[in-house]
């Protein structure tokens, strides 16, 4: 990245639910001497965020403030000029992201999210990634629980089998947690797009170079019961499968011949049923505008879960994989999945991006392409758990 730049790291969206937690958690975390600030459109809401931020750490009283709105694109290429990394929780992306990850690409500053959202990472590949790779920028997507324990826990699973044979991997995704309204007015419209995630994924297929020497698929599974693992397997269409091939695309580690598969692990099947139904009927009614409009009211913008209930959530993903004639099981598991460890994903990703010797990357990248191990390290010390339950031989097939 070329030039000196007057912030490490920028927080952009510290008045939203997810944003104050990040910057709760920089305020706590963040190494003496980073050079960090807060942008947003509203600078008494972001006053008061900085007095918060205070209370934590008194020397934070005069943490820069930066005025940017993402309808005023002269206010977010002056962020993006004068920032290494740039982090933002305003969402749906998909409606107010794409004029910060420009002015990130064009200005040669590393850019990160917690996005989930399939349709907004692909419309951004496609518009802004060559940009991006021109001037240096990483653009880096889905750092959350979309799709950081998934991402790294693959890469983990990995890192314990033979690069020289193909792979196979399974994640089971266990958690128990409630939702901001941030998250549900994300989901409600990637519900409400589906005709336009596909078109764009379409477009993205059509100009994204795939590996020549190597095969790299994400695969649906299906519902079944597993008896080993004491659970049924529900498939889950999320971001995460997707992120994950673009990370074994990216990197020789990942074998010959790569195969993931991504399930919710449920014990009940009442349960899977319920769930399914459920979802089933909101699809159809978010495409409906007046039921969306009625659905997207019911939680205001900030609104999330308290403290005692983030205390009480918990997130378990175990991967099943296979390569070699090594079989290994591990574990990625932390806390409050949707927030406060989303919030230390986001707020360690950035202090890697901007701290830490990482291999050369540029243009739209994955967690495990940009960072890799040095953020796994950094997660495990936050507090996060990756670890091997079991390792084993098996029969190689004739």
């Amino acid at each position: 990245m070329a030039g000196e730049r007057t912030y490490d790291v920028v927080l952009f969206g510290a008045t939203g639910f997810t944003g104050g937690l990040t910057a709760e958690y920089l305020a706590r975390h963040a190494p003496p001497g980073l050079r960090w600030a807060l942008a947003g459109r509203n600078p008494d809401r972001l006053a008061t965020v900085r007095d918060r931020l205070a209370a934590i750490d008194p020397a934070l009283a005069d943490l820069p403030l930066l005025a940017a709105d993402v309808t005023d694109a002269d206010s977010l290429r002056v962020v993006a000029r004068d920032a290494r990394v740039v982090a933002s929780t305003v969402g749906p992306y998909v409606r107010h992201g794409e004029p910060l990850v420009a002015a990130c690409a064009e200005a040669g500053t590393d850019y990160l999210d917690i996005t989930g959202e399939p349709e907004f990472v692909d419309l951004m590949y496609v518009r802004h990634h060559a940009e991006a790779a021109r001037t240096g920028a990483r653009l880096v997507h889905a750092c959350g629980f979309d799709s950081i324990p998934h991402d790294l826990g693959v890469w983990f699973t990995v890192r314990h089998l033979p690069a020289d044979a193909p792979i196979t991997v399974d994640g089971y995704v266990r958690a128990s947690g409630r939702f901001s309204a941030g998250t549900y007015h994300s989901a409600l419209t990637a519900f409400s797009r589906t005709g336009q995630a596909s078109r764009a994924a379409r477009d993205r297929r059509a100009v994204e170079p795939r590996p020549t020497d190597r095969r790299v698929r994400a695969v649906p599974g299906r519902l079944a019961r597993s008896a080993e693992l004491g659970i049924w397997t529900v498939p889950l269409p999320t971001i995460d499968p997707q992120v994950v091939r673009r990370s074994a695309a990216a990197r020789p580690e990942y074998g010959p011949d790569f195969r993931y598969r991504h399930f919710a692990a449920v014990k009940r099947l009442p349960t899977v049923l319920a769930g399914g139904l459920g979802l089933g009927a909101l699809v159809g009614l978010v495409k409906l505008p007046p039921t969306r409009r009625w659905l997207l009211g019911r939680l205001a913008s900030g609104q999330g879960p308290t403290p005692q209930q983030r205390a009480a959530a918990w997130f378990r993903v175990r991967f099943v994989g296979t390569g070699g004639g090594r079989r290994v099981l591990t574990e990625v598991a932390g806390g409050d999945p949707g927030y406060d460890e989303t919030a230390k994903m986001l707020a360690e990703s950035a202090l890697c991006l901007a701290l830490d010797e990482l291999p050369p990357t540029a243009g739209q990248v994955t967690p495990v392409a940009a960072m890799g191990d040095a953020l796994l390290d950094r997660l495990v010390r936050a507090g996060l758990t990756f670890r091997v339950l079991e390792e084993t031989s098996v029969e190689r097939s004739a």
